[in-house]
């Protein structure tokens, strides 16, 4: 569709960062002013409302994204989240591992982009570290460790789907959708709150139908993608050292936009606030966290945004898999660290 829509000085790689851009900055105010966080939906003080947040944005995202399919606008047949050879093992282990380490660090990997942005000098250390562990963990020195996890595979056939399932995806889509709604409705949030969470969510089927279709181009077609934050760190790192060598892509533009738009929302509602590391003994524990994460958000497939927010709206069992992992991950991490799965919270 793209060369019908008469860009003479863009090219469809071109567009799909500026979209990723206008996708990311509209993430990072949303997710700023929602405090949009998988971890503190599962062990935060809030997590009942965090949770509701969460589960709306999910409800939009998998309504928008089946809706687009439906309308045979995009088509995840090809997608690598419906291999059918399922990397079990690698998203097992990577979602437990991406999981534990978003709990040592106090915030998963698009909580970490927001908080950076509103002066948050511990989230800057830990992406930096992340970044740099999922670009060995892709190409590096921690690639044998992929190739090695990701070799131990279970046949799904057809069967990778929920709409391969008995019920097809209008049920699937319909049962995922309500529980999701149902939770969100019984979290006690705002409901100016909520709409803000479904805009979130909504950005999720508008960049699958961006890519996928709006700037889909037969001579010079681009990946089909929505948020994601770990492939777009690692694809951001790899830029910035080497930008003269090769063009930003989708990732890129993810990342700067999100960031813009976090910081843009800070200093508007006065949030912004430097914030830096009180001991040694916390670095190396968001150290030890961000490893993990880098390293698990590879193997799992993708972190709480993009396994889990992007990847559950395909209606694919490895999303599903790869968000269950997680959950246990920060559960059992946050256990051993003998806090209570949600501490009272203290008030004036």
């Amino acid at each position: 569709m793209f060369e019908d829509l008469g860009f003479d000085t863009l090219t469809a790689h071109q567009a799909a960062v500026l979209l990723a851009l206008m996708l990311g900055a509209a993430f990072g105010i949303l997710a700023e002013r929602t405090k949009f966080c998988f971890r503190r939906s599962l062990v935060g003080e809030d997590r009942k409302q965090a949770m509701g947040v969460w589960m709306t944005a999910l409800a939009v995202a998998i309504l928008g994204t089946q809706f687009a399919v439906f309308q045979g606008w995009i088509d995840f047949s090809a997608h690598r989240f419906m291999a059918q050879d399922m990397p079990i093992l690698a998203i097992t282990i990577g979602g437990l591992l991406f999981g534990a380490g978003m709990v040592l660090t106090r915030g998963c990997v698009s909580r970490l982009t927001v908080l950076t942005a509103g002066g948050n000098l511990r989230g800057l250390f830990v992406l930096l570290v992340f970044a740099v562990t999922a670009h060995a963990t892709l190409k590096g020195i921690l690639a044998p460790v992929r190739t090695t996890l990701g070799a131990v595979t279970l046949n799904m056939g057809d069967a990778i789907s929920l709409a391969a399932l008995p019920g097809g995806a209008l049920l699937w889509t319909a049962l995922l959708a309500l529980v999701a709604l149902g939770i969100a409705l019984t979290s006690r949030n705002r409901p100016g709150t909520l709409v803000l969470a479904a805009l979130l969510g909504a950005l999720v089927p508008l960049a699958w139908v961006g890519t996928g279709f709006v700037l889909y181009d037969d001579f010079d077609p681009i990946a089909m993608e929505s948020l994601s934050f770990t492939s777009s760190y690692a694809d951001t790192l790899f830029w910035t050292v080497a930008s003269t060598s090769i063009p930003a892509g989708f990732g890129v533009g993810l990342i700067g936009g999100t960031l813009l738009g976090a910081w843009i929302a800070s200093m508007i509602f006065r949030s912004f606030r430097w914030q830096a590391f009180s001991t040694p003994r916390e670095t190396g524990r968001y150290a030890a966290g961000a490893v993990m994460m880098g390293l698990g958000g590879v193997l799992a497939g993708g972190c709480t945004v993009g396994a889990g927010l992007s990847g559950i709206p395909t209606l694919s069992l490895a999303a599903l898999l790869a968000l269950a992992s997680i959950t246990a991950g920060a559960l059992g991490m946050n256990a051993a660290l003998g806090q209570p799965a949600a501490a009272p919270r203290l008030r004036p």
